[in-house]
Formats: structure tokens, C-alpha cells, sequence
């Protein structure tokens, strides 16, 4: 069964998906040993933490896919990647599409925002027309051919021209033949609520940024109103930004960590990243040569 496959399954059960965002391998594998079902990329995560840059449409196509392509490989539950625009026309979210079936991904997001976009999170968003992005799914559909990658249709509006015209664009990109939508930055409980009732019988995702213009509601809250999809995509980066800034604060007025009780035991590391297993591949080569 293809990662298409298994997501597809996943949004028909009844139980919401609770997704966290991650930004490598690293973060992928936590995701994946905790339990949880499918991980998503955070485009705000991949800027900050391979460019040290802001979400400002720094990345490029070829940055995004490789970084997405390596987290794909490093688990075996469904990813979903955050596309950004489709980096540039019809013809660009057609060759987006592509790569990301080669690569395995379960789904990928497609927002309409103007290029170079920003974080959905962010002042001073603007959007481009909504034929225009109807144009984009429909290039996705047909450039996914008989694969199962999901394609979750998001728009950016409710900032710069508000609900309605979110709800506007959210019909023609369901119209279109998205898959899932997704409501960029609803601003109140009673928003999201109404995105519910807007669309009842479409696939939601609600976007959980700590300190950003959605409120920080619980995926059982977010289920009971309605929604499918829960993502929190910056929330490991705002954990292991805290975490690291504490532990090289002390290294730095201290001279140590030895006190740092944060810390993952190394042998206990070395066991998560898989260590003994690549040990016992070494060693069974070893002694095939020997023999």
C-alpha cells in the first residue's frame, strides 16, 4: 500500500489525525516512535533550520524537495510536505507533483498565496486570483495521474480579504478536486466553527501555531467542531529552539552541562538512532569476509 493509500485510509476513519510538524529526519523518527500515524513538514521549520532564515519564501523547489525527499526515507508512516505556492505556474505545480510522487510522499499542501509568500501567520499576506489556483489543483490532479497523493488545497484570504471570500475560495478549490482543504489563520472559536459548517462534508485541516492568530484549541475540541486534520507545525521547533537556547545558556556561564537534566541519555540515543542494528549489519560483513 502506497503512503497515499495509507493517508486516504486515515482521513476516512471517523477519529481526527493529529499531525506534528516536523523540519528533519531527526524529528520525523520522534514522530514515528511516539505513535503518531502521519507527519507533515513544516515549511516555517525547513526555512529556520536549513537556512536560518524567516518563512519568507526563501526556500527554494529544489531545497524543499530535498529535504522533504530525506524525511520521506527516513520513516515508514505517511508524510505529508508543505508546498508552499507550487513555486511558480501550472506548469511548476505539475512538476512539483511529480517529484513528490517519485519521492513517496503521502500528500502535499498548495496555498494561494502571491510569490514570495510568507508564513500563514504572518502580516502582510497577499493572494493570488482564485482561478488561478482552481488552475493549480486541477494541474495536481492531473499530474498525480493513478497515483494516491493527497492534495490538500489551502487558502490564505481570511487575512487579507476575510472569511467569506476564504469560503469562496474553498468551494472552487473543493469544486476543483482537492481532496482536503485547509483555511489559513481563522481567528476565533466561532471561525472555525463556521468553516465547519461552511463545508460538512469535506476534509478539514485546522493549523495550531503557539502564539499565532488561531486559538490553541485540542484536537478533541477540533473534532467535535468538525475538522479532520489537526497540524501543530512549529511546535517541535519551538521546543527544541527553548531547550537548546537553556542548555547552551548554561554551557556558556558554567563551562558544563553536567547539571542539564534535559538531556537524552547518550546510550539511549545511540539505541533510537539505531546503532546496535547497523553495529550487527557491520559485524555480519565482517565475518563473511573473514570467512
Amino acid at each position: 500500500m502506497s503512503a497515499g493509500q495509507k493517508l486516504r485510509q486515515l482521513i476516512e476513519r471517523p477519529e481526527i489525525i493529529v499531525i506534528p510538524g516536523v523540519y528533519d529526519c531527526l524529528g520525523a523518527k520522534i514522530v514515528e516512535q511516539l505513535g503518531f500515524e502521519v507527519a507533515a513538514t513544516s515549511g516555517f521549520g525547513i526555512a529556520a533550520s536549513t537556512l536560518g532564515l524567516p518563512d519568507y519564501g526563501f526556500l527554494t523547489a529544489t531545497e524543499m524537495l530535498y529535504s522533504v525527499g530525506r524525511i520521506a526515507q527516513s520513516i515508514t508512516i505517511p508524510l505529508i510536505a508543505d508546498m508552499d505556492t507550487g513555486y511558480g505556474n501550472v506548469l511548476n505545480v505539475m512538476r512539483i507533483v511529480k517529484d513528490a510522487t517519485q519521492l513517496g510522499l503521502a500528500g502535499i499542501i498548495l496555498e494561494d498565496q502571491e510569490w514570495p509568500k510568507k508564513c500563514g501567520h504572518f502580516e502582510g499576506k497577499r493572494v493570488i486570483s482564485m482561478a488561478e489556483h482552481a488552475g493549480k489543483i486541477r494541474a495536481a490532479l492531473k499530474a498525480r495521474g493513478d497515483s494516491s497523493l493527497v492534495i490538500i488545497a489551502r487558502t490564505d484570504a481570511r487575512g487579507p480579504l476575510g472569511l467569506d471570500e476564504a469560503f469562496r475560495r474553498g468551494k472552487a478549490y473543493i469544486e476543483a478536486g482537492a481532496d482536503v482543504l485547509f483555511v489559513e489563520a481563522p481567528q476565533s472559536v466561532e471561525e472555525l466553527r463556521a468553516i465547519a459548517k461552511t463545508f460538512p462534508n469535506v476534509p478539514l485541516v485546522a493549523n495550531i501555531v503557539e502564539g499565532g492568530k488561531t486559538p490553541e484549541i485540542s484536537a478533541p475540541e477540533l473534532q467535535e467542531i468538525g475538522f479532520k486534520i489537526a497540524f501543530f507545525p512549529v511546535t517541535g521547533l519551538l521546543a527544541t529552539t527553548q531547550v537548546m537556547t537553556a542548555c547552551f545558556r548554561q554551557l556558556k556561564e558554567h563551562g558544563t552541562t553536567a547539571d542539564f537534566n534535559q538531556l537524552v541519555n547518550f546510550k539511549d540515543f545511540q539505541e533510537f538512532i539505531g546503532i546496535p542494528k547497523y553495529r550487527q549489519i557491520e559485524q555480519e560483513f565482517m565475518r563473511a569476509e573473514e570467512a
